[in-house]
């Protein structure tokens, strides 16, 4: 598969030293989504916006599903593959640095996101997660060691099974990478204060990548 087999945006950092923000919207959403949400999470960052390749009912998604919170983990496990040559190929065609990646996901971006970190270790050097559940349990946990993960669940949120958020934040940190999960008195959508506490985060785990 090509990587313009995706399509996307990419808007350029304002330097050369920005990391960039591959931007995994929800389902439903495409490449424009998440871009007012990638600006507010790293100002300054460039980003890397795909559209999810699966179509259900006619809405982008990023993989397959069986039913509402059952994954279809074959078609899961091919995307992961294809999201990450894309990002390869896009790495080349836009000349950033592999090394300064950082995912922001939703809901179904979120899930890929995680996917991507289990089955890519070492592409992503730290991911935001809004709203994700568990891809799927690995086998053997990869070396995510270095790797920052910022989990935000919503206390409400009727998509979510329970025990999700913890249960990926315990295979994270199984793994060997920092994960932080934090919740809100919200539901499926985001609530007041969790793009503002993403951010900051978000802005220490930069900081410790240019040490």
């Amino acid at each position: 598969m090509r990587g313009t087999d995706f399509v996307h945006r990419f808007l350029p950092g304002r330097n050369p030293e920005a990391p960039v923000l591959l931007l995994l919207h929800g389902t439903g959403g495409n490449e424009e989504d998440l871009l007012p949400l990638g600006r507010a999470l790293a100002p300054g960052a460039a980003l890397l916006s795909p559209r999810g390749r699966v179509l259900e009912n006619g809405m982008p998604r990023f993989f397959r599903r069986l039913a509402e919170g059952v994954f279809d983990h074959q078609d899961l496990v091919r995307r992961t593959h294809e999201l990450a040559g894309f990002v390869r190929w896009a790495a080349g065609e836009y000349r950033f640095d592999a090394e300064r990646i950082f995912a922001a996901g939703y809901s179904n971006g979120a899930n890929i996101a995680a996917s991507l970190l289990l089955l890519h270790p070492g592409m992503l050097r730290g991911a935001v997660l809004f709203r994700p559940m568990v891809p799927f349990e690995p086998e053997d946990p990869p070396d995510l060691s270095g790797t920052g993960v910022f989990i935000a669940a919503g206390r409400h949120d009727p998509l979510i099974p329970p025990g999700h958020p913890e249960r990926l934040a315990a295979i994270l940190r199984e793994a060997g990478a920092e994960a932080e999960l934090r919740w809100y008195e919200a539901g499926h959508a985001l609530g007041p204060g969790e793009v503002e506490e993403a951010r900051d985060w978000l802005s220490g785990a930069l900081r410790r990548t240019r040490q």
